[in-house]
């Protein structure tokens, strides 16, 4: 078995359900609203079935008892009719009267009149002289020696009057409108508890991604983060969301039809329904069982496999402008139609399983009521019987089917949950120690000593040494790959090297807060980044509380307030850029992002061929600026144009990882190496 196979198919580790608790704790008080919600709903729904057979007994025309009753009366006048004689028809009648005048026993009705008045004197003070008596086939409720109201129960035949039966149904509605009002109650604190969750998920997931170290993303797919981050906390929000509140309903509900059912097979001594019930209801636990774990692996292989769409489609649309040059538009519409396809069938797959548990159970659920059914018929059982033992079945069967749909959107989330911890528990962020030392300014010199660093198994930098001081501008030149932009990434720490140190006024990089270090370094990469926002806003990103006035200062100082204002962007300072800021040039781009650096007004800047985008003449305009916003600072500047780096006070040629030549701009022209070979590529020799 293949390893990708193994990871489908081990158990879902317990850990991961308390993990997700833990998430649940801080709302416990709202969830237990929810709880208690769920308690009253079912505690109503156990009233509502317990009222249901009044209302059976009522519609029936002569009840059981009254029809017992009946035939002993019948008897008795047959009885008394063949002690008169046939002639004397007088005798006769009078003989019929007495016996229907004769008092009769206690009656059903009046017997349970009797419990409740028993019942409600053990509840109520007797200061309050509260009593339900029953008068001759009528229901009085006294209060205080006074009879407060008084409703007919019954007739002579034994028939419950319309008015008492209007009263059972009264109660029923009011029974089952608690029970809905409670379910609302209950699912709109269970699904908030359900969604505030997932929401904390979905940020923990951003904050994890956020603290990883650049090697990290170096290596993953944004795409493939991009669905962890979305579709799996979305997937889990919409399972959880709207099964948190029937997971803790329907089990209550289901127990209160159990018990609702037990109790009415003790009135009339028929156990035969509860025992189906002990034997059909792990038969329809077996479908959830044999299936649930199969829709896990199934939906956590399209969940993958939906990462690979949002992969793909990342992908492409970043590199659309490539795409659309070689016109290749139809081949990666091909190709993306062969990942979507392939979601597709892997989708459908888990949509079998997880359809075919609801018919399965609500087979095994029929077949055991048809099996009662079948077997009430040979009894002779009646149908006012039947109604007080199936009614709590039928009642049963939706909070059933709800939970088979709750079971298995649980396996879906936890196949999601399963992948979003996986994320979760990725750590490469760079280790900060508790004591951090906090570096308030930089006061003297940056060093690298004897400085090792590799990406993999591939060195990039071998035993570099070099010292920086304050207010010098230290230039960098090599060909591609040399380990330019390493050494920069080492200085602001966004890796640690594998030997040596990096200090900054003698403090090892590594012993100081990445927040005090970032605050004294300001970085222009190579490749313009802006963000889908304002101008003004994208330069006092490293800034967010700047005021307007220091925003505009920056601008002019790097050469940007000009395009900014003169109309090109008729909106100035609050042109939104668009996604990456396609709605500015290259040179533009660039501008902003070197303004960003300076309102920073960092100590030490790191110039990454930050002209590199910029024509001659703008170029020309933002060295000048440059140069006045380098005063008093410390510039490390990474440069393929060697007229931008010419009044450095040292520059170094990185060759390999090694430094083979260091000097002045004069200097190494002199020395007629490397750097003289580089200077004569980019100009000419009459130069």
């Amino acid at each position: 078995m293949s390893r990708k196979k193994e990871k489908y198919t081990k158990p879902l580790p317990i850990s991961i359900y308390w993990r997700l608790l833990k998430y649940v704790k801080p709302y416990k008080w709202r969830l237990m609203i929810g709880i208690l919600a769920g308690l009253v709903a079912s505690g109503s729904m156990f009233g509502g079935i317990m009222v249901l057979p009044q209302l059976v007994k009522g519609v029936n025309v002569v009840s059981p008892e009254t029809m017992e009753q009946n035939r002993r009366t019948a008897v008795k006048i047959i009885r008394k009719l063949d002690e008169v004689p046939k002639q004397n028809y007088e005798a006769r009648e009078n003989a019929v009267e007495a016996v229907l005048n004769e008092p009769s026993g206690r009656g059903v009705l009046e017997h349970n009149i009797d419990k409740t008045e028993k019942k409600l004197q053990k509840f109520l003070p007797a200061s309050w002289n509260i009593h339900v008596v029953y008068d001759q086939g009528t229901v009085v409720l006294q209060m205080f020696g006074k009879n407060v109201i008084g409703i007919p129960a019954e007739t002579r035949t034994g028939k419950m009057t319309w008015q008492f039966f209007a009263l059972f149904a009264f109660f029923f509605v009011v029974l089952w409108a608690i029970r809905n009002l409670f379910i609302f109650i209950n699912h709109y604190y269970m699904r908030w508890v359900g969604i505030r969750v997932v929401t904390d998920l979905r940020l923990a997931a951003f904050r994890t991604l956020m603290d990883q170290s650049l090697s990290f993303f170096g290596r993953i797919d944004i795409g493939q983060m991009i669905s962890r981050t979305t579709n799996d906390t979305t997937v889990m929000e919409t399972a959880v969301a709207n099964s948190i509140a029937d997971a803790t309903r329907c089990p209550m509900e289901i127990a209160t039809c159990v018990i609702a059912v037990c109790i009415a097979s003790s009135r009339f001594n028929n156990w035969m329904l509860p025992l189906i019930l002990m034997l059909g209801l792990p038969l329809c636990m077996v479908p959830l069982v044999l299936i649930s774990r199969r829709i896990r692996n199934i939906f956590r292989r399209a969940f993958e496999q939906i990462a690979v769409v949002v992969q793909r489609m990342h992908e492409v649309l970043s590199g659309i402008v490539v795409v659309k040059a070689y016109h290749a538009e139809d081949r990666e519409i091909e190709k993306f139609g062969q990942v979507n396809r392939k979601y597709f069938k892997t989708l459908v797959k888990a949509l079998k399983s997880q359809l075919f548990m609801q018919p399965l159970m609500e087979t095994v659920a029929v077949t055991a009521t048809l099996v009662f059914l079948v077997y009430s018929y040979s009894q002779e059982v009646t149908l006012g019987d039947l109604v007080q033992l199936l009614a709590p079945i039928f009642l049963a069967y939706q909070p059933i089917k709800q939970l088979a749909k709750v079971f298995s959107n649980v396996q879906r989330s936890m196949a999601a949950a399963d992948r979003y911890f996986e994320l979760l528990d990725m750590h490469t962020s760079l280790v900060e120690k508790p004591d951090a030392f906090e570096l308030s300014a930089f006061n003297d010199r940056i060093q690298l000593e004897n400085v090792t660093f590799s990406y993999g198994d591939r060195t990039i930098l071998d035993g570099i040494s070099l010292t920086i001081p304050k207010g010098h501008m230290v230039a960098v030149v090599g060909s591609t790959g040399s380990g330019k932009t390493t050494i920069a990434n080492l200085i602001a720490r966004f890796y640690d090297v594998n030997s040596g140190r990096v200090l900054i006024d003698g403090h090892d990089v590594r012993d100081i807060s990445v927040d005090s270090l970032r605050r004294q370094i300001g970085i222009v990469s190579q490749t313009p980044i802006l963000f889908n926002d304002t101008i003004a806003n994208n330069i006092a990103y490293g800034v967010p509380d700047a005021p307007r006035e220091a925003i505009i200062e920056a601008a002019k100082l790097v050469n940007a307030h000009e395009f900014i204002t003169d109309g090109r962007h008729p909106e100035g300072y609050d042109t939104v850029v668009g996604e990456k800021g396609f709605k500015l040039s290259g040179g533009e781009q660039q501008r902003v992002t070197i303004a960003r650096a300076v309102l920073r007004n960092p100590s030490i800047l790191i110039l990454d061929e930050a002209t590199s985008a910029l024509d001659t003449a703008t170029e020309r305009q933002v060295q000048e600026a440059l140069a006045r916003a380098m005063k008093n600072r410390t510039v490390f500047a990474i440069a393929h144009r060697l007229s931008t780096i010419k009044n450095a006070n040292l520059i170094i040629v990185l060759d390999h990882g090694h430094i083979i030549e260091s000097g002045t701009h004069e200097e190494l022209l002199a020395k007629g190496g490397k750097y003289r070979e580089l200077y004569d590529t980019q100009f000419s020799k009459d130069i």
